[in-house]
């Protein structure tokens, strides 16, 4: 196996370009799991480490620019999560500190895994994924990245270079169950945000369909929301819980964000 390792962004583009079937790793939380189990076993591995345009945040002209580097540990530092509450919240919740030191924001939306912490919390506040190659940028509503189960709109020879937010201000949460508090896939997750100014509820729910999904509806409609975003979800029964299960706990879980949100 190679590990090739560009210094630039731009170097990067050009190697996956030439070899589209390199595994892009910044973290490897998810990435060595699957090498140690010899469920992957790519020809190359891509390794970002090096490239500076791919880390840390920055404020222009009203938005967020996360870079696909970003680390939980560095979404939950005060500044970034004063403007993104419930992603720093998710990310509190992400394994280890040493998996919230390497773990990356970019990592999980590559992986596309419905269980993903840091998806919600993107889809309430409307993120857009800048994805970049050697022929140019394009940027793409979550909701439309998110193709399938641990599938994504990224063509082979391109990388996700960041995450475009512009924070609502609304108040909002995030909430997860599972069968201890750390350490854990989630069972279920919810984020959630009551933005008064524009006079809705919006909710997203992981672990309960093929895809986190966005629910909206509007704020006088709150008490029947709970319902809605359970009937939203098409939840599977597998070995951390049932479909039964997880439609009750996000009933639980979005009546509690909403009086939290809301009080």
């Amino acid at each position: 196996m190679d590990v090739l390792t560009p210094g630039t962004l731009d170097e990067a583009l050009r190697i996956k370009a030439e070899r589209p079937n390199a595994v892009p790793i910044e973290g490897g939380t998810d990435l060595m799991v699957s090498l140690n189990f010899d469920r992957l076993r790519p020809e190359a591995l891509l390794n970002l480490n090096e490239v500076a345009e791919l880390k840390g945040w920055s404020r222009e002209n009203g938005a967020l620019r996360l870079g696909a580097s970003l680390t939980y540990a560095e979404a939950m530092r005060e500044e970034l999560a004063a403007a993104l509450p419930a992603l720093a919240e998710a990310s509190r919740t992400v394994g280890s500190p040493q998996i919230r030191n390497r773990g990356t924001i970019g990592g999980n939306l590559g992986t596309a895994s419905p269980a993903g912490d840091s998806l919600p919390p993107l889809l309430v506040e409307d993120a857009e994924i800048e994805l970049a190659s050697v022929r140019g940028r394009r940027v793409l509503p979550l909701q439309e990245f998110l193709v399938g189960p641990k599938r994504n709109a990224l063509a082979g020879d391109e990388l996700i270079a960041a995450v475009w937010v512009r924070p609502s201000g609304a108040r909002q949460t995030f909430m997860k169950v599972g069968p201890r508090n750390a350490m854990v896939i989630a069972v279920c997750s919810l984020a959630l945000a009551a933005d008064r100014e524009r006079g809705e509820l919006r909710a997203a729910f992981g672990s309960a369909g093929p895809v986190a999904a966005l629910v909206t509806a509007p704020l006088s409609e709150a008490g029947s929301f709970p319902e809605r975003v359970a009937e939203a979800a098409s939840p599977i029964d597998d070995v951390r819980g049932s479909a039964g299960y997880r439609r009750h706990a996000l009933r639980v879980l979005t009546q509690r964000a909403i009086e939290r949100c809301t009080t």
